[in-house]
């Protein structure tokens, strides 16, 4: 019978360790602007779709995303508040984001989203991703590298669009428009399919550091979408049950990568 309560004690304490060890492992969540088409050719469909979500890419679990903040497209250095044709659709009973957008001028659409700010227990904070992606039309290769003017971004060095597998891609994070030495960066692919397996956690997430310049460099292995998230703490915290947290705030861009055929 002792025996046996000593056998009992040592399985709890086990699985107590286990548990604990897995509830220290965070995933990486990421803000999301999916469009349908990345490059609208003179013989594309002018009318493009744009997924808004907050998810883990590249194993394709959901978080349920409140209606932004802020959406919008910024073409020839004009904003436009797109916010109003949003639509909510859920996907595995979490709620994202839909909307259709006419493609009317030549020249690179930046989308962006700022999102509510989402409490993530697991971290003890709150989470704003400030979100882009960069839409190229018809050809005229101009306006990719402007800055929208959200607190925190990604602003390409590398062209954000027509780029074949293997390309390396720079971009320099930016905090209230001022580059962040050494910045830590995420970067994770949209595992839209499931095809894709891991060995292990760290190939989950790709981690890498900019320089002191705010620079960073990362060569895509696969054809697909490619996120990356620039993470630093806000300099104001929020209220959560009365109590001051955290706030991390995410500068995320995604691009896509092509296979030679």
């Amino acid at each position: 019978m002792k025996k046996r309560k000593v056998m009992l004690l040592k399985n709890l304490i086990f699985t107590m360790v286990f548990l604990m060890c897995n509830l220290g492992v965070v995933r990486a969540h990421f803000g999301m602007i999916i469009p349908s088409d990345d490059m609208v050719t003179k013989t594309d469909n002018k009318n493009i779709s744009l997924k808004v979500m907050f998810i883990h890419p590249m194993e394709g679990d959901y978080m349920n995303m409140e209606k932004p903040a802020q959406f919008g497209v910024m073409a020839k250095g004009k904003k436009q508040n797109l916010l109003r044709s949003l639509k909510e659709k859920k996907v595995k009973d979490f709620s994202t984001w839909e909307a259709t957008y006419k493609i009317k001028r030549p020249g690179d659409h930046i989308f962006y989203v700022e999102p509510k700010p989402y409490w993530e227990p697991a971290e003890d904070c709150f989470i704003v991703h400030y979100t882009k992606v960069i839409v190229n039309s018809l050809g005229m290769e101009e306006g990719w590298d402007e800055e929208v003017g959200l607190k925190t971004e990604i602003v390409p060095l590398t062209r954000p669009y027509g780029l074949w597998t293997g390309n390396v891609f720079q971009g320099v994070v930016k905090v209230n428009r001022k580059p962040v030495p050494y910045a830590e960066v995420e970067v994770e692919y949209y595992n839209q399919d499931g095809k894709v397996k891991w060995p292990a956690d760290p190939m989950i997430t790709q981690v890498i550091k900019a320089d002191k310049n705010g620079v960073f460099t990362y060569a895509m292995p696969r054809a697909g979408w490619w996120g990356f998230a620039a993470l630093n703490e806000d300099e104001k915290k929020m209220k959560y049950k009365g109590e001051d947290k955290a706030v991390e705030i995410g500068a995320v861009l995604w691009i896509k990568t092509h296979d030679m055929k």
